[in-house]
């Protein structure tokens, strides 16, 4: 087992023991937004995702791990997508052309969402990139990656998000 996985267990295991969990954090609510997908059409978290398990992934261009990592997170959704995993690649702080561009280059077919001025990178306390948020059909955080991780910890994640919506 990974060091990335095991930590990302035991923390998920101590904020379970907590009754009083801070936002942004493995146990508690995920935070609400709306925001809009790249063609201008409104997202709406968690309202449209209701039911379902979610990854939430902070990124940007010029984040020297977004590209491999998101490259290799298209394997994991190419396989859960049709389980219900739902993945949302929240850029932080850039435009709609940049944006476009790098998705075309990468060439993942999960959704790009648009936070041009970073306030839900903000609300969701981004303090590094790659950050990545996994929530259960609940709306509960059960993960939360911070960095570079292996394609074989995110399917694990995202797996044990699908098995928890059953």
């Amino acid at each position: 087992m990974s060091r990335l996985l095991m930590l990302v267990l035991l923390l998920s295991s101590l904020a379970a023991c907590k009754e009083d969990v801070p936002k942004n954090n493995v146990g508690s609510v995920a935070q609400a937004f709306f925001t809009t997908y790249m063609d201008g059409k409104a997202v709406r978290f968690p309202e449209d995702f209701r039911g379902k398990p979610v990854v939430i992934r902070f990124w940007a261009d010029w984040c020297p791990t977004c590209e491999g990592e998101m490259k290799s997170f298209e394997l994991v959704y190419q396989k859960r997508h049709a389980q219900g995993l739902q993945v949302l690649a929240v850029n932080t702080g850039q435009d709609k052309d940049t944006v476009a561009a790098f998705m075309r280059k990468i060439g993942v077919s999960y959704p790009a969402l648009m936070d041009e001025r970073s306030d839900i990178a903000r609300q969701y306390a981004i303090i590094g990139l790659p950050t990545t948020f996994f929530v259960g059909s609940d709306g509960i955080i059960k993960a939360k990656v911070v960095g570079e991780a292996e394609v074989a910890d995110f399917d694990k994640l995202a797996g044990e998000l699908i098995e928890g919506t059953r």
